[in-house]
């Protein structure tokens, strides 16, 4: 028979957490002053151009790029921020202005965004995201696809006020 521990102070914690979604609408961590900021990934501007159009859709879709953006320190969702997104697909390279697109972030600090599949340049299937507007630290991301044939890929901001 398996035995579950819980701590006194756990309980406590994710007791408040659970009141304070109630109250506000979502998850707050008893402990979110310490998020940290996402930090750029080495390659993550590799053919980045700059001022990509807000897109509905990159190409004929079928693969969906997805994250969430949030706020360093108290991890507070960031509505309406700027996600641009491009990659080397069955399209098109990542080099190409039409493999880039950018969305914004709903009032969740969620985006998605389709785009054609991804296929692996030098040797890996990877996506590439930024942030790059003015109210916090630009960030590039460059995940990769942990199955080529995978039809998702997300990605997960947390953005440091300037």
């Amino acid at each position: 028979m398996t035995e579950f521990v819980i701590a006194r102070r756990k309980l406590l914690a994710s007791g408040l957490a659970t009141v304070s979604a109630g109250i506000t609408g979502f998850a707050v961590s008893p402990y979110a002053q310490d998020i940290k900021p996402t930090v750029s990934m080495r390659g993550g501007a590799n053919n980045y151009l700059p001022n990509a159009p807000i897109v509905e859709k990159i190409g004929n879709g079928g693969f969906w790029m997805t994250g969430s953006v949030r706020r360093a320190g108290d991890g507070a969702p960031l509505a309406g921020q700027r996600i641009q997104i491009w990659a080397h697909t069955t399209e098109g390279h990542e080099r190409d202005p039409d493999s880039h697109g950018a969305t914004l972030t709903d009032t969740n600090g969620i985006f998605r965004l389709e785009m054609p599949q991804i296929v692996p340049a030098f040797g890996q299937a990877h996506g590439h995201l930024a942030y790059d507007s003015d109210e916090f630290e630009t960030v590039f991301l460059r995940p990769v696809l942990s199955r080529t044939k995978s039809k998702s890929l997300e990605a997960h901001f947390v953005l440091q006020p300037v």
